[in-house]
This record gives structure tokens, C-alpha cells and sequence, in this order.
């Protein structure tokens, strides 16, 4: 059986969502959780989040920072990191799971209309737009975006995405349900 990984973004420092992430992750038996930035702090042009409690969702993410790895979003500032038990301000980074490259980046910086250099059978994910997203790019890699935990955008739910290696799922936080994108 190949190990899940999960991989959201954009918390915004929603104490609600994050522990429905959270009790997901417990829920799949996922090994790791990818964090796409944007983690404590709404950002100036978003709403506050249901339960906007970020010094409880830096205390709810520390307390499982051995299963983190997380890439910084354009709301994460050093100072987030100073409340945080695990490493967040990279800009992006590039994970194997089950043999499968996974370039990981927050979207404000690399995106599907502005890649990093990929190759075919790579998998390339970002968050930040806050709509879940899947195509394949010009390079044969495949693009897919999480959704938003906390925020979602365009009627779209409140989601992550399990990855096993070879399958992407788009789950509702919500519901548990799969999703289709």
C-alpha cells in the first residue's frame, strides 16, 4: 500500500479549518502533510476566517511538526516563523513520494502560467488562488491546485487533496467527501 500524503494551502489562521485538516489527515492515516503557505495571517484583502485564532492554529500545526513540510505563502512573514516550531519560509520545494516528483510552491511566484522547470511526469502544486484546479501542462507534468482551506473562492468547497503517489482526490473538509475538479 503506498503511503498518502495530504496537501493543502491557505489556512489563513483559521483555527476551525485548520482542525478539520487536521482530523482529516488523522482520518486518511496520511504519513505527511504539504503546507502551501499562506498559514496564520487572513491576508489584507480576505475576510477573517471562521474561528480566526492563528496563535491556536501555530500551536495546533507544531504540535504535528514532525509529519510537516511546508513552503511559505505571500502572507507568511518571518515573523510567523518566529510562532512556529517547523521550518516555512522557503519559497518552494521539490518532494519525492512513492516516486513521484512533487514541485511544491505557495502560486504567488511560480504558477501554472509561469512554471518552474518541469518535466514530464512531474507533479506541480500550489495553492494562493484559493480554487481547486488539475490540468496537464506543456511539459507533461501535471498541475494541480489544493483549494483553499479556510477561504475557498468560486463556489468551490473548502478542500486538500490526498496524494498516494499516482492518484490526486480533492477532498471537502466539510463533508470528508471526494470532489471531483
Amino acid at each position: 500500500m503506498k503511503e498518502k500524503l495530504i496537501i493543502a494551502s491557505d489556512i489563513h489562521g483559521s483555527a476551525f479549518w485548520c482542525q478539520k485538516l487536521i482530523e482529516l489527515f488523522e482520518r486518511e492515516g496520511a504519513k505527511n502533510l504539504l503546507l502551501l503557505g499562506d498559514l496564520l495571517y487572513h491576508g489584507p484583502r480576505n475576510p477573517l476566517p471562521d474561528g480566526y485564532a492563528p496563535m491556536e492554529v501555530a500551536k495546533m500545526l507544531s504540535a504535528i511538526k514532525e509529519k510537516l513540510i511546508c513552503v511559505r505563502g505571500n502572507c507568511d512573514s518571518e515573523v510567523d516563523q518566529m510562532v512556529l516550531d517547523f521550518p516555512m519560509l522557503a519559497d518552494s520545494g521539490v518532494v519525492l513520494w512513492n516516486g513521484k516528483r512533487i514541485h511544491a510552491t505557495h502560486g504567488h511566484l511560480w504558477s501554472a502560467d509561469n512554471t518552474p522547470p518541469l518535466s514530464s511526469g512531474d507533479l506541480f502544486v500550489n495553492g494562493h488562488f484559493h480554487e481547486p484546479a488539475l490540468k496537464i501542462l506543456e511539459s507533461g507534468a501535471t498541475y494541480a491546485n489544493c483549494g483553499s482551506v479556510a477561504l475557498p473562492k468560486a463556489n468551490t468547497p473548502h478542500s486538500c487533496i490526498i496524494f498516494d503517489g499516482e492518484s490526486l482526490i480533492w477532498k471537502d473538509l466539510q463533508t470528508g467527501e471526494p470532489f471531483e475538479v
